[in-house]
């Protein structure tokens, strides 16, 4: 990056953030410190309104902007494609959203420009969970957008997978909404759970009967999306050896609970984290004869029996309906 360069992006960065310290920034650009002292002088000198407190570090005056910014045809085109992505990932609200900023973004554009941007954006293509959101996920991710933004508690009756034995039938849950995610064309809500005191993920699809409340909360100023926790109490690992003929397929439709692969002599070693073996259960039988399990031996012996069920009840004689 040359120093122009650098120099637009270190006001970028304190636009972004209301303090930053010369350390920061510094690790931020790869440079040293008295750089960093260097670039801030030098815009002060062009006229950006920098001021500095010891302990807070160096900080734009309050409603400096920057005037509107240039797009490269590249630039331009990762914008109008997450916009496309956008728009078929949310309901109808956000949808709108981001076909108005699509048309604020090419409407800025020199026409030569636009010209590149329609050739390259005709040329690549998103396809988001298929047909679309379904009127009844748009609605429930409206209320949740709404609920995380308000921060209050939600309550909803939840369809899980493999319940427990004192749970077979769905059950209400009271929850304090955090976060979505969307992943694997399936939007997920991240929420302090009443009834497990902790933080659960739960599937929007699986979710009914969402009624909005009118209790507050407060949201933890350290929380973070991750994909699971990795130090959950009772969670273990699964280690999986795969055929070599199927390896290139397993990296292509890997397991949501995968946390390491490695080439092995004889295949692909796979290593899962889980809290429950049925999380599980179904991808590794769907491998069939390809996949060996190294450990836990209780996960082996539980693939064993699911076979072996498998095998009884193929082999016995059922009453077939006309």
């Amino acid at each position: 990056m040359n120093r122009t360069d650098r120099l637009l992006a270190i006001v970028l960065e304190l636009q972004a953030k209301r303090w930053q310290r010369a350390q920061d920034l510094a690790l931020t650009f790869e440079i040293s410190k008295r750089t960093i002292y260097r670039d801030l002088q030098a815009l002060g000198q062009a006229g950006v309104p920098i001021i500095s407190m010891p302990g807070r570090g160096y900080s734009l005056v309050e409603g400096y902007f920057l005037p509107p910014l240039s797009f490269g045809a590249d630039e331009a085109m990762m914008l109008l494609l997450g916009a496309d992505v956008m728009a078929q990932s949310f309901d109808a609200q956000y949808r709108a959203a981001a076909q108005s900023a699509s048309r604020k973004i090419t409407g800025v554009l020199p026409e030569k420009r636009r010209d590149e941007v329609a050739s390259l954006r005709n040329s690549i293509t998103f396809i988001v969970g298929g047909i679309g959101v379904r009127p009844d996920l748009a609605t429930k991710l409206q209320h949740f957008r709404r609920a995380i933004l308000d921060r209050v508690t939600v309550r909803f009756r939840y369809h899980t997978r493999h319940p427990s034995s004192a749970t077979r039938t769905p059950n209400f849950r009271e929850a304090d909404p955090y976060a979505l995610t969307h992943v694997g064309n399936a939007w997920y809500l991240s929420a302090y759970c009443h009834l497990r005191r902790g933080i659960r993920n739960f599937r929007l699809d699986r979710i009914e009967d969402l009624t909005i409340g009118e209790e507050h909360f407060i949201r933890p100023a350290n929380f973070q999306m991750q994909r699971r926790n990795l130090f959950e109490p009772g969670s273990f690992d699964v280690r999986l050896l795969f055929d070599e003929e199927v390896a290139r397929w397993v990296r292509e439709a890997p397991s949501f609970f995968a946390i390491a692969e490695e080439d092995a002599p004889n295949g692909l070693l796979v290593t899962l984290h889980v809290v429950r073996e049925d999380e599980i259960l179904q991808w590794v039988l769907s491998w069939g004869r390809h996949v060996r399990v190294l450990e836990p031996t209780s996960f082996l012996r539980r693939v064993a029996d699911e076979a072996h069920a498998i095998l009884e009840n193929s082999l016995t004689p059922k009453t077939l309906l006309p």
